[in-house]
């Protein structure tokens, strides 16, 4: 067990650099898991792991989050009731694969907490291993002097990679980016058991095997279940060449009992309160997952961004609008106001058409069922599949009439 007199922003167990390079796949025991708040102030986290891997721990701010990465966690069967049943100085906790190799929880601090121990024993005869991290209070000003994300090329090498996109940019005129919301340790929204970031990978791999059948080659921005960063979804379309980019996602928004599907294209107003807190819920998912935003600056205010908008918005549109009819003729069913739009992060591509599809919202007993429903899923993938050749159609003969 090390102590430290302020916080450890990375550690690791005591093996060789070596043993540090491998990739471990660790379970995540939850009998012999939990979150504790002292009488007296402090609180503990422990984690039961079927052997030991290599971790660090790190803390951000703006708001305060202990993160914790591994090498690799295996959170299978494992529910966020087991370890937090109730909110306490850990208000909150996420946790769940991050990037292929690593796994990530995330926990909300109500209050700001730093490390003053953190170990994780090994037992000798069983491999079996004990990550415990002791927290104690801490000042606002000594909590933002120990916050920050790690600087190590070992750990962050592989999240500082692009992204391969392994399509031939070549072998077709036309290309849809597909990008399924949420993933990994951001599960989006949650209703009995269903998970948005399931749904919405299982909607968009049967969406692209329809549209490769019709000749249309797609790349989706995540095919597993891992946690891809806003910037980094928007940087794979533009790295594929993308000729329409189309965000899925299947929300939870009781605010107006929201329901039906609807379409969203960027605009820096929101066309209403409650797509604007939906926007802001989207552009949390970077937080949500625990990444550092400090000194990020996430407004799009370059006059040479605006100009190119200014062709792509109204192809946006007209995406929107094709995507909005052909779902309808499918029988829907659709929001009562099916168009609208506000900031979404994944929609700020200057030169790439951009949607963002709420399929249905898993906050409705009518969407969920649908979204359950197989048949009704494939109803509306070819549906969506046949908007989107129409569009291409479309938009192909509107070319030549596009200023240069």
């Amino acid at each position: 067990m090390r102590i430290f007199p302020i916080i450890a922003t990375v550690c690791a167990l005591s093996l060789p650099a070596s043993a540090q390079d491998l990739t471990a796949l660790a379970r995540v025991e939850p009998d012999k898991s939990a979150i504790s708040d002292g009488w007296f102030g402090g609180t503990t986290l422990t984690l039961g792991l079927s052997q030991g891997v290599p971790f660090r721990v790190f803390l951000l701010d703006d708001p305060a989050r202990l993160v914790v990465d591994f090498r690799e966690a295996d959170w299978s069967g494992v529910n966020t009731q087991d370890l937090l049943p109730e909110p306490g100085r850990i208000s909150g906790l996420r946790f769940g694969p991050f990037q292929p190799g690593w796994s990530r929880l995330v926990a909300d601090l109500a209050e700001p907490m730093i490390p003053r121990e953190i170990g994780m024993p090994v037992n000798k005869g069983s491999g079996q291993a004990t990550l415990e991290i002791k927290l104690k209070s801490a000042t606002v000003e000594e909590f933002a002097e120990a916050a920050g994300a790690p600087v190590d090329p070992a750990w962050t090498m592989a999240l500082a990679a692009p992204p391969k996109i392994e399509a031939d940019t070549k072998a077709s005129p036309f290309r849809v980016v597909l990008d399924p919301g949420h993933g990994g340790v951001d599960p989006g929204a949650e209703t009995d058991g269903i998970l948005e970031k399931d749904l919405m990978l299982s909607f968009a791999q049967a969406l692209r095997d329809t549209l490769v059948r019709d000749g249309i080659d797609v790349v989706l921005t995540r095919n597993t279940d891992h946690f891809v960063a806003l910037e980094t979804r928007v940087a794979i379309a533009h790295q594929a060449e993308g000729d329409l980019f189309i965000s899925l996602h299947a929300d939870s928004l009781p605010q107006g009992g929201a329901k039906g599907a609807t379409v969203y294209t960027l605009s820096d107003d929101a066309s209403d309160s409650a797509t604007d807190h939906l926007a802001a819920r989207h552009n949390r998912a970077d937080i949500i997952a625990g990444a550092d935003l400090t000194g990020s600056d996430d407004q799009v205010a370059s006059v040479l961004l605006d100009l190119a908008r200014q062709e792509t918005e109204p192809r946006s549109v007209a995406a929107a609008t094709a995507l909005l009819e052909g779902m309808k003729a499918a029988g829907g069913p659709m929001n009562r106001h099916p168009l609208r739009n506000a900031g979404f992060s994944v929609l700020k591509s200057a030169d790439i058409p951009s949607v963002l599809i709420e399929i249905g919202f898993l906050s409705s007993k009518r969407d969920l069922a649908n979204l359950r429903d197989p048949i009704w899923r494939a109803v509306m993938v070819s549906a969506i599949a046949d908007s989107i050749a129409k569009w291409r159609d479309a938009d192909a003969a509107l070319k030549p009439l596009i200023r240069q």
